[in-house]
């Protein structure tokens, strides 16, 4: 009986070895004729990890290798890829960086349904708050060039000390509701 396949897209680094059955090199090796921002998919499957797979590669600006190994015949392997940081920065905004969503201990389906419901509407609020925000007032931008915090985190804090100061802040908190109604 043959196992049924779960498509996978995963990133493998300029050191892996790609093989094509005759000959074995290292990826920035195969992939070293690509200029900046030009893609390839190779046409026959290689060998990788001893598994039989398609490699797609992308020199990145900054001369990185992006390199993407499939178990699927597919020349959109990368733009796959590409969708995998958006889920990444939604577990995080429910887990670590934000809502700690492991603290609850809930475990019931219908339960975490509602909580993933209210954790998704809190999020957008968050961002929509934190946009607004960064109009009035820009956020530092680091030495790398990226910002001191994110649009999400800079919107959170600034609804949780609304918040945990609701007494002294209640106009600021009607504001805020406003990004809710969309009015």
């Amino acid at each position: 009986m043959i196992e049924p396949q779960i498509p996978f897209r995963l990133r493998i680094k300029a050191n892996h070895k790609i093989s094509d059955g005759r000959k074995t090199l290292s990826a920035k090796i195969v992939f070293a004729h690509l200029q900046k921002g030009e893609q390839i998919t190779l046409r026959a499957k290689c060998w990788v990890w001893g598994r039989k797979v398609c490699v797609s590669a992308l020199l990145l600006d900054d001369g990185e290798l992006l390199i993407i190994i499939s178990n699927q015949k597919n020349s959109h392997a990368i733009s796959d890829y590409a969708h995998r940081w958006g889920i990444e920065t939604l577990f995080g905004i429910f887990k670590t960086k934000g809502f700690n969503l492991e603290s609850t201990h809930f475990n019931q389906q219908e339960r975490l349904s509602k909580l993933f419901a209210l954790m998704s509407l809190a999020m957008c609020w968050a961002i929509l708050m934190g946009e607004w925000l960064h109009q009035k007032v820009p956020l530092k931008v680091n030495n790398h060039g990226r910002k001191a915090q994110s649009i999400f985190r800079y919107g959170l804090d600034y609804l949780r000390a609304i918040i945990l100061n609701l007494d002294l802040r209640y106009d600021q908190f009607l504001d805020s509701l406003h990004f809710l109604s969309c009015t």
